[in-house]
Formats: C-alpha cells, structure tokens, sequence
C-alpha cells in the first residue's frame, strides 16, 4: 500500500472556515485506511500455497495445504509464515486401493478443525479430471504436538459416480452436530452428517450447489453457521493456470444446512447461483480454494502475476453487510 501523505490528500486552507472540513477528510482518509489495512493481513515468509485451510492453536497459526503429505505452514503471529514438517511421510495403505493411480504423497485440499476436544484434517486423494477420488481423515490430540493418527477412507467416489469426493469441509450445524461438504465438478457440491463418534458419513448425501450450464465448473465448499443462516461459500470456473486462471469466490445462504442456497438476487445455487465475492485484481489472480475460520477470517490462494503466477496465501477478515451478507 502507498504510504499515506498528507500533503498530497489533503490541501488545508489557512482560512478558519476551511479547518473543520478538512479535519472531517482526515478522519474519513484514516478511517478508510484503518479499515483496509484491518481488512487485508499483511503476510510475509514462505506462503506458497494451494487450497488453504488454517486453525489457530494458542498463540500460533497453522495452514495446511495441497501438496506431498500434506504441506503445513507456521506462524507465530499470523502474517510472518515458515515451513514445517509435512502431515504424511508415507502413504497409507489404502490410498493405493482407493485411487490406484495417486502417487508420490500427493494430497489435495486439506480441512482442519477442532471439535469435541480433538483435532480433525481431512482431506483427498485423486488425480487430476478424474472422479475415482477419495477422502481420508487424521486425527491429534493437538496440532502443534503433531503425532497424527490416520483414521482411514470416510468417503470415496468411481467413475459409475455422477459426483467427486474431493474438497473436504467439516462443517459443525447450529445443533453442534458434525457435517461434511464436499465435492468438484460433475454435479456439483454435496453434504452427508456424520457420526459424532467415527467422524465418518451416517445417512444420505444432500446436494447443495451446481453449475449445470457452466461445464460444471464449482467446488471447494466452505460453510459457516451465522445468526440463522448457513452460508455457502464455494470457487468457480478454472484453477490450477496461473495468471490465466479465471478463478473466483461466490456465496450464498439458507437456513437449513442441506438448502436450498440461494445468493443476494435469490437464485439457487443448485441452478448456478452465487453472489461475486472476490475476482482478484491486478496482483493477484484467480482467487479461490478458501476457508472460512471462526466465521470472520477467509483464507484462500491467488495466483501472483509478480511472481510468474505462483500461487499464495492471502488472509482477509471476512466483515458482514447490515443485511447479513459477507463482504470484505
């Protein structure tokens, strides 16, 4: 951001009348900026991400994103970031059975949280355009003490599928029940409840969101519980080219958690729907991959065209409008 200059802002009369108004631009200048700078987390250190999801653990902030094992990020402030030790060093056995193709430690799309005194990650497996895909689940007692236990296959999806079980989200209903969002392409993103016990699918999967005249093009599932409503939050049209990725944010909201989602305008998501929230700027391009933390903080990954497209985290205090809507 520009340094603030006060002389170029502002050109203030010596006149007496003129004090009270100019006094009036320079808190509505500052104001402005205060909101931006409060806004926008000013990051530093190693962001290198794709697909971020982030959870604070005591005076530390940990990200966890696409990539071999799992790739984890550290901060001890929340904008200066380092590199930690991978999640998996090995893959487990049933990766091979689930996604025969998957290779070389490659995860997709982690999500973190703490619910009912542990830590839950899950994540997926897959290879790229296809649906024989899978989403697997570690568990620890903390993050920063680590030792993760692999608690094995929570969902997986063929090619007789007309859906993919990618893009985890744990998502906690307004009853402290656990759900979980998922889904990329095909017909669109999907829900199932869990069981509070195994942290695994119990009853049928729900539809939530489509984009059935758009190629399919939506996914990443992000939800958050917020004075009666769920709001959906999710990424549509092409990741994964850079600076020529046309990534974006969309969202939208219902009271019940298995919909119907519907965006600012009303239209239904399962129809296409989505309000804009984010189409990234002259930096950065094709935001997308988000994660809602704690209902007032986005994270997500945009493409840097300072620096040969290369994708990176960015943080945002996620603010809410008079009418319940999210905003930046």
């Amino acid at each position: 951001m520009e340094k603030f200059n006060l002389k170029k802002s502002l050109k203030v009369s010596a006149k007496r009348r003129w004090a009270l108004p100019a006094l009036l631009v320079l808190v509505l200048v500052l104001a402005g900026q205060s909101r931006a700078l409060a806004a926008f987390w000013n990051l530093s250190g190693d962001i290198a991400v794709h697909d971020p999801t982030m959870i604070k653990e005591g005076n530390s902030w940990y990200t966890f994103s696409t990539g071999p094992g799992i790739q984890v990020l550290k901060s001890d402030n929340g904008t200066s970031w380092y590199r930690v030790p991978q999640i998996f060093l090995n893959e487990p056995t049933w990766w091979n059975t689930a996604v025969p193709a998957q290779a070389n430690l490659d995860v997709w799309a982690p999500d973190v949280q703490r619910y009912n005194g542990k830590v839950w990650l899950y994540y997926s497996i897959s290879t790229f355009g296809s649906n024989r895909s899978a989403i697997g689940l570690a568990s620890a007692n903390s993050v920063g003490a680590g030792q993760w236990k692999d608690e094995g296959l929570v969902l997986q999806s063929t090619t007789s599928n007309n859906y993919n079980v990618i893009d985890p989200e744990l998502v906690i209903d307004a009853s402290g029940d656990p759900w979980l969002a998922f889904g990329s392409f095909w017909s669109g993103l999907k829900i199932v409840k869990l069981n509070k016990s195994t942290m695994k699918p119990t009853g049928s999967i729900s539809s939530i969101a489509a984009r059935p005249n758009n190629g399919g093009a939506i996914e990443a599932p992000s939800i958050v519980y917020r004075n009666g409503y769920y709001y959906l939050f999710a990424s549509i049209d092409s990741c994964c080219k850079g600076v020529n990725s046309t990534y974006k944010m969309v969202y939208g909201r219902s009271a019940s958690i298995t919909g119907p989602y519907v965006d600012k305008n009303g239209v239904n998501m399962m129809n296409g729907g989505g309000t804009i929230l984010d189409t990234g700027n002259v930096r950065w391009k094709g935001p997308g991959g988000q994660d809602v933390v704690n209902g007032n903080v986005i994270v997500r990954h945009a493409y840097d065209a300072e620096d040969n497209g290369n994708p990176k985290l960015l943080i945002n205090d996620l603010l809410w409008d008079a009418n319940g809507w999210p905003t930046y």
